[in-house]
């Protein structure tokens, strides 16, 4: 054989099909461009939405969703790709029995692998066979300040989530509760800039209305904020708005 030859049969036919991607590589072209899209997202809603998105493509499921703990106790259903999300999540907010408590507030990964075997929930088993489910996986988001919410996976089929999807699934519940917690603080770095800058303006009103110094101003407001029972940023609004403190109650 020549040289050439050699050299020729070194290389590439570059006609030949690109080697399969394996299930890692691809795993990873779906984190990297969820982390992406997360820190592109603007908002709480768009981070979720970006997750649910993503679940779908990267594990064995029909349907997606996410619920999300209020401050006060309560849920929220910011984001699912499907209504039937919806429907299995209100089911249990409104006081129905249901995984969705457990992994929320143990922080543990609940399996369903078939809604027609399982006997811990009866009546939320029979709602979700129902709208045609027959698997189903909760993941907790948390972070180290408490219990975020839970990313809800749902197949048609069942068996249908294996030890590969629930690892999958509980890199992503992480790469969400992380990104959750982010676009919740800066939102509310947003409101409290915002409610200063409104505060700074219903001042200056006062000030040049009265001849008061700031802390004048700022004690008028807030006394006007105790006696109606109002937040003192809405309290600022109404005299910006209107040029005229709410009346007391």
């Amino acid at each position: 054989m020549t040289d050439i030859d050699r050299r020729g049969s070194d290389t590439e036919d570059p006609g030949a099909e690109p080697p399969a991607r394996t299930n890692s590589e691809q795993a990873a072209d779906v984190f990297s461009r969820l982390a992406l899209e997360m820190h592109e997202a603007e908002g709480v809603e768009e981070t979720i939405q970006a997750v649910v998105e993503f679940a779908i493509q990267a594990l064995n499921c029909a349907y997606a969703g996410v619920a999300l703990r209020h401050r006060g106790g309560g849920l929220e259903i910011p984001a699912v790709t499907d209504p039937v999300v919806a429907e299995i999540y209100q089911f249990q907010t409104a006081g129905g029995d249901g995984p969705l408590v457990l992994c929320m507030e143990e922080r543990a990964t609940v399996l369903v692998p078939d809604l027609e075997q399982d006997t811990r929930w009866v009546d939320w088993a029979k709602k979700v066979l129902e709208l045609g489910v027959r698997s189903v996986l909760d993941v907790p988001l948390w972070t180290s300040s408490g219990p975020l919410g839970v990313l809800g996976l749902y197949s048609k089929e069942p068996d249908a989530f294996g030890p590969d999807d629930i690892a999958v699934a509980y890199i992503l519940a992480r790469h969400a509760a992380v990104a959750v917690a982010s676009a919740r603080r800066e939102e509310h770095l947003k409101v409290a800039v915002d409610a200063r800058k409104l505060v700074g303006q219903a001042m200056g009103i006062l000030m040049e209305r009265y001849n008061l110094d700031s802390d004048q101003a700022f004690q008028v407001l807030r006394r006007y904020s105790q006696d109606t029972n109002t937040k003192l940023r809405e309290v600022a609004q109404h005299l910006i708005d209107s040029r005229r403190l709410p009346s007391g109650k």
